[in-house]
């Protein structure tokens, strides 16, 4: 007596690939930077990344809903808290790291683009500000506790203020009037930002 032929068991939910995830990611920066995110779109970006509209669609259910992701996945790398052992030193660190980040080329393109859209999207004003804000926030507040601990700082020093004082007059630089920074200009304002956080 013959047995029946076995069934092929029905396969789960498909696997998706991590290496077209990253593709997708990379393609929505490079999408970002091109068009806006007004005018970006499923198809561009699955165009760019070399794959079809379903595997975007696999993974996030609109352009809101992947631009979103990313801006969180950003939030989640922080910000490298310095610790060079000065206040000084620590604060021209963060502007180096700061300015390295807001000069890359996607960076200066899509930084200022999702700045109007948040203005249109709550969704991605909070996501900016977990991206850009809340990180910082945390890296000042180590640079500031770790000054107060020196003596450099008296306590109480307020870390809100010293990132407007630190990164606030790079970002109206770099972001807003979009001018090159001059020779020298990172050391001239970490002097001056220590200058008026011991003020």
């Amino acid at each position: 007596m013959s047995t029946p032929p076995s069934r092929r068991q029905p396969a789960g939910a498909a696997v998706l690939r991590e290496d077209v995830t990253e593709a997708i990611r990379a393609a929505v920066f490079e999408e970002l930077a091109a068009v806006g995110f007004a005018r970006m779109s499923i198809e561009g970006i699955a165009r760019r990344a070399g794959v079809g509209k379903t595997a975007v669609y696999r993974r996030w259910k609109s352009k809101l809903s992947l631009v979103l992701d990313l801006l969180t996945a950003f939030a989640a790398q922080g910000l490298p808290a310095p610790a060079t052992g000065s206040l000084y030193g620590d604060v021209r660190a963060l502007l180096e790291v700061a300015a390295h980040a807001l000069r890359h080329p996607v960076a200066s393109q899509v930084i200022p683009d999702l700045l109007v859209e948040a203005a249109r999207h709550p969704e991605i004003a909070d996501a900016i500000k977990a991206a850009l804000l809340d990180g910082q926030q945390g890296v000042a507040a180590l640079v500031v506790r770790d000054a107060v601990a020196r003596g450099e700082l008296p306590a109480g020093a307020d870390p809100d203020r010293a990132l407007d004082l630190i990164v606030g007059p790079l970002y109206w630089r770099l972001v807003v009037v979009r001018t090159p920074l001059p020779e020298g200009y990172l050391d001239d304002l970490a002097s001056a930002a220590v200058a008026a956080l011991k003020a």
